[in-house]
C-alpha cells in the first residue's frame, strides 16, 4: 500500500509540472497582427456645399388699406385663400359717393352751357369789328369771359375725375396674385386710410430665400465660385424643419450693398419655386410647402463637381489635437497622419493634406490599431468600396443633407 501512495503523488506532480509548462509555451506564443481592411486614397468628383440659416420671404407683399372714408357692406374672400390680381376683396358703401359724382357732372354740364353762350358773345364781338359798330374792347372782354369759363370747365371736369377715382375705392381690389391673411375689419364698421392694415396679401410662386453670410465666408465664396460663372456656378437647396430637402432647386440673384455692422455679415438672397402640392385637399384651395417668413437651412452648392483626394469619412479619427488617420507602410505597420479635412459630405472626407495620393488608409478595425503596431491589412468590405463609388459618380449628398440627421462637421470644411 505504501508503495501505491507514492505512485499516485508522483502521478500528480507530473500532471502539475506538464500543465505549468503548457501554459507558459501559450502565454509566450506570439499574438497574430490585427486584420484590418484598407482603401487607396484616390481623387473622386464631390459637389462642395456650403450650409446657412435663412428665411423664406414672399417677392411680394401688399398690406391692404382703405382710400377714402366709407362703411364696410362686405367682405368678398375668404381668409387664408389665395387670390388673383384685380379680385375684388372690400365692398364699401357707394350710395355718397355716386350722388357726389352726379353733383359735380352737373356742374360740369352747367358750366359748358355758359362757356357754349360765351362763345357764342365772342363770336359776335369779333364780327362786329369791321364794321362801324364794333369796338376792341368788347370783343377783349367777351374773350377774356369765354377762357375764365373754359378754365371753370376744366377744373369742374377735375372734381368729376376726384370724384369717380373716390367711387371707385370703395371697391377694393388686389393688386397682385397671392395668398391673403385674415381680416383686421368686419362688416358694418367704419372704415378710413386712418384705419390701419385692413388685411395683407402676399405671393406665393416663386419666393425669395434671404440668407446673412460672414464677410470671411461670403469672400471665400466669391473666390470659389466667381471665375466659374458667379451666380451661375451655384445653385439653392432647402432644408426644412423637419429634416426633409425641398423638392426644388433655386438660383442665387442678390448680394446686398451693405454688412451689418452688429454681425459683420452681408446678406444673399435666391429665389425658389413655390409650386402647389398635389393631392392635398383643402378649404381654400391651394396648399404650397413654403410660407413666407419660413425658417430653413440654406445649402449652397456647386453646379459642377470638383475633384478631391478622398477617402471613407469611417477613416477619419478625431482627438484634441485635431482629425488624423491611419495608414500602412510598406512595412505593414500602422501610421498616424494628422490631416486637413475640407468639403466633405457624410460618406466622404475631402483632405487637403497630410496623405498623398494611393496612400493605404485604413477603414475597418481601427479599433485594435496603434501607432507603429503591425498589421494584417486586406481590401476593404464591399459595402465601403460601394459607397465610394457611388461618391466617385458625382452624386454625393452634400454636408447635412439629405434625411436631416445632424452630420459632424470636419475640421476646416465651410460651414
Amino acid at each position: 500500500m505504501r508503495f501505491a501512495g507514492i505512485s499516485i503523488r508522483l502521478v500528480t506532480a507530473g500532471t502539475v509540472v506538464f500543465a505549468t509548462t503548457i501554459a507558459a509555451q501559450a502565454q509566450a506564443a506570439p499574438t497574430p497582427p490585427p486584420a484590418v481592411g484598407v482603401i487607396a486614397a484616390i481623387k473622386r468628383p464631390i459637389t462642395e456645399s456650403s450650409e446657412f440659416l435663412g428665411r423664406i420671404e414672399a417677392t411680394n407683399r401688399v398690406s391692404v388699406v382703405a382710400r377714402v372714408n366709407a362703411f364696410l357692406e362686405k367682405r368678398s374672400f375668404n381668409e387664408g385663400a389665395e387670390v388673383k390680381t384685380g379680385q375684388l376683396l372690400y365692398q364699401l358703401e357707394r350710395g355718397p359717393f355716386e350722388a357726389d359724382l352726379a353733383a359735380k357732372q352737373a356742374q360740369v354740364a352747367q358750366l359748358q352751357a355758359t362757356l357754349e353762350n360765351a362763345k357764342l358773345t365772342t363770336g359776335r364781338a369779333q364780327a362786329l369789328l369791321g364794321g362801324p359798330a364794333g369796338q376792341q374792347s368788347t370783343y377783349d372782354a367777351a374773350i377774356a369771359n369765354q377762357r375764365s369759363f373754359e378754365a371753370q370747365v376744366q377744373a369742374a371736369q377735375a372734381q368729376v375725375r376726384t370724384s369717380q377715382i373716390n367711387l371707385d375705392y370703395t371697391e377694393i381690389r388686389s393688386p397682385i396674385d397671392g395668398k391673403i391673411g385674415r381680416t383686421a375689419v368686419t362688416e358694418g364698421n367704419v372704415v378710413s386710410p386712418s384705419s390701419g392694415v385692413l388685411t395683407t396679401i402676399v405671393s406665393q410662386d416663386p419666393m425669395y430665400v434671404t440668407f446673412p453670410v460672414s464677410l470671411r465666408e461670403a469672400l471665400e465664396l466669391r473666390e470659389r465660385y466667381g471665375p466659374h460663372g458667379g451666380f451661375d456656378a451655384v445653385v439653392i437647396k432647402l432644408r426644412l424643419l423637419d429634416g426633409r430637402l425641398y423638392g426644388q432647386t433655386g438660383k442665387l440673384n442678390f448680394v446686398d450693398n451693405t454688412i451689418a455692422q452688429n454681425t459683420d455679415t452681408i446678406t444673399l438672397r435666391g429665389t425658389i419655386a413655390n409650386p402647389p402640392l398635389p393631392n392635398i385637399p383643402s378649404t381654400n384651395g391651394t396648399v404650397r410647402e413654403l410660407t413666407d417668413d419660413e425658417f430653413v437651412t440654406v445649402l449652397l452648392e456647386g453646379v459642377q463637381p470638383v475633384e478631391v483626394l478622398a477617402v471613407p469619412r469611417s477613416a477619419v479619427l478625431s482627438d484634441q489635437q485635431g482629425d488624423y488617420v491611419f495608414t500602412v507602410g510598406a512595412d505593414n505597420k500602422a501610421q498616424q497622419h494628422r490631416v486637413q479635412l475640407g468639403q466633405s459630405t457624410p460618406t466622404v472626407a475631402a483632405v487637403i493634406s497630410g496623405i498623398a495620393l494611393g496612400d493605404k488608409v485604413i477603414v475597418e478595425g481601427l479599433q485594435r490599431v496603434l501607432p507603429g503596431v503591425p498589421v494584417n491589412p486586406g481590401p476593404a468590405s464591399a459595402l465601403i468600396e460601394s459607397s465610394m463609388k457611388v461618391a466617385g459618380d458625382g452624386s454625393t449628398q452634400t454636408v447635412g443633407g439629405g434625411g436631416g440627421a445632424p452630420q459632424a462637421k470636419p475640421a476646416g470644411a465651410t460651414p
